[in-house]
């Protein structure tokens, strides 16, 4: 099963792109190195307090893929520089 979280987020204290990219990349790094998940950012690059991340994880069974995105989701809500503020789950 693969399940594909997209989440827009944003980003209050960021205040050039080089300030969204430095959060955005501690996010990111500690979500690929805690959970077994692949994570980029997918929309509004150009956007200094603005952002979309896609988490998606494999398994199979669709308990566990859903286990391991709340896990994921969990950890990316516990930064307090972003808010999620979007989210939508994909099953293919």
């Amino acid at each position: 099963m693969i399940g594909l979280v997209e989440c827009e987020c944003l980003i209050y204290n960021a205040a050039s792109l080089k300030d969204k990219r430095a959060v955005l990349q501690r996010i990111l790094m500690r979500l690929k190195q805690k959970y077994n998940v692949s994570v980029s950012e997918t929309d509004f690059q150009d956007v200094w307090q603005r952002t979309k991340i896609n988490i998606v994880a494999v398994s199979s069974s669709r308990v566990a893929t859903e286990q391991e995105l709340q896990k994921a989701i969990a950890l990316m809500d516990s930064f307090p520089e972003i808010e999620r503020t979007i989210t939508t789950f994909d099953w293919l």
